[in-house]
This record gives structure tokens, sequence and C-alpha cells, in this order.
């Protein structure tokens, strides 16, 4: 079921399992200041509350940061073909503890199944609070019978610093369904280690139409 919204990845994030992600290098990747890269597998890819995969998923990507400015890209196995990310943007924090984002995403994909989505990405966070607002437009592919369509997706994300976090997202415009996840993320000798529990409702469940609930663990290593 190759239902084309959905064939998207979030490129700020390595998976959905939500790990959190232990510090590279102080001297960089291949000794360049601000430069890091990342690795990981999850036994199930899910994105904003879809499955991608039906299958175990391994991705990887570089990073490079330097005064609140951010580059990267991120590429994924997803079964149909490859997806790769392209990112950038700029964060700040403030003396009071508040975050605040903006960036831009394109994700483009391998195999001839679906077009690119693009996005501006914003961000807030504060505590163990954060939000996260996204717009886009998933672009017109004829040959693939793809018409334009725009979407949004909003999300809410408590986390707390023993690992535990839950996150609630919901998709707009012509896009739509809602999500639920609460999952753990550790750091264990070099590798962050992490699961899952994801609850989608009939839009975002691809296979049954139903709604489901899938537990997904990931491993993840960065350098």
């Amino acid at each position: 079921m190759k239902n084309t919204l959905l064939k998207i990845a979030l490129a700020s994030t390595l998976l959905t399992a939500s790990v959190t992600s232990f510090n590279a290098s102080a001297d960089g990747l291949a000794g360049v200041e601000g430069l890091s890269g990342n690795a990981a597998v999850v036994s199930q890819y899910f994105f904003r509350g879809i499955a991608q995969t039906t299958t175990a998923s391994a991705s990887g990507g570089f990073d490079y940061e330097k005064g609140g400015f951010y580059a990267g890209t991120w590429a994924a196995d997803v079964q149909d073909g490859i997806e790769v990310d392209f990112y950038a943007g700029y964060g700040i924090e403030t003396e009071s503890g508040l975050s605040l984002g903006a960036g831009f995403t394109t994700y483009q994909y391998t195999g001839g199944f679906d077009s690119a989505y693009n996005e501006i990405n914003l961000s807030a966070g504060y505590g163990i609070f954060s939000l996260g607002y996204n717009v886009g437009t998933h672009e017109e592919d004829k040959g693939l019978g793809i018409d334009e369509a725009d979407y949004d997706f909003l999300s809410v994300t408590v986390e707390a610093e023993s690992g535990l976090y839950a996150t609630f997202g919901t998709w707009g415009k012509d896009f739509s369904g809602d999500y639920v996840e609460v999952g753990y993320g550790t750091s264990v000798g070099g590798f962050d280690l992490g699961v899952a529990l994801i609850s989608n409702d009939e839009d975002l469940d691809l296979e049954t139409g139903a709604g489901d609930e899938s537990l997904v663990f990931s491993i993840a290593a960065s350098f």
C-alpha cells in the first residue's frame, strides 16, 4: 500500500523512536569542527505516525552545525527505494531557556514510486515541552499519477530527563490523521537504544484502515 502521503521521513530525527543521541567527538568528524555523522537501524520505520516499511530499516546521515546554523543530509531504506533528505535551518536559545528554530527540508526518493515533499519547519521548546509545526507541498508528478497537495503537521512532545517521552501529532490541510507515541531512550556502551509504542488512527493506518498499535525498537550511533 504505497499511498503517496506517505513516504516521508523527518530529516532532523534519526528514528521515530526518538532515541537521545550522544555527543560526537569534540573535534568533529574528519577533524572538521561541527561536522558529525549518524547511523541507525529500526525494527520498523515510522514517520509521524505512518508506517514507511513493514520490515527493519537502516539509515544514516551527516550534519554540520555552527553558531546556531545547521545543515545536513539523511538517507533511509523505505523498501520501494531510498529516501534522501536535505535540510538546513537556524536555531537559538534565550537566557530564559526558550529555544526557537526555523528551517527547510526536502524529501527525495529513488525507485520511481513517489514525488518530492518540500516543507518549512518551525519549532519551539521550553523545559520538558516542545512544539513543532511543519507546512509543506507534495509535488505533482503526472507520470506517477500524483496531484499536487498541501499539508501541515503539528506535534507536541513532553520529554523527561530520564529518557521517557510522549508525543501527540496531527496532520492537516489535504492530509489528515492523528497519532500518539510513548517511548524511552537511553545510551549504553556508545550506542543509543530506544523503544516506542505508536498508536495511529484509521487515516494513518495504511495497512488495515482501522488504526493500530506498533512496538518499535531502535539502535543508533553518532560519530
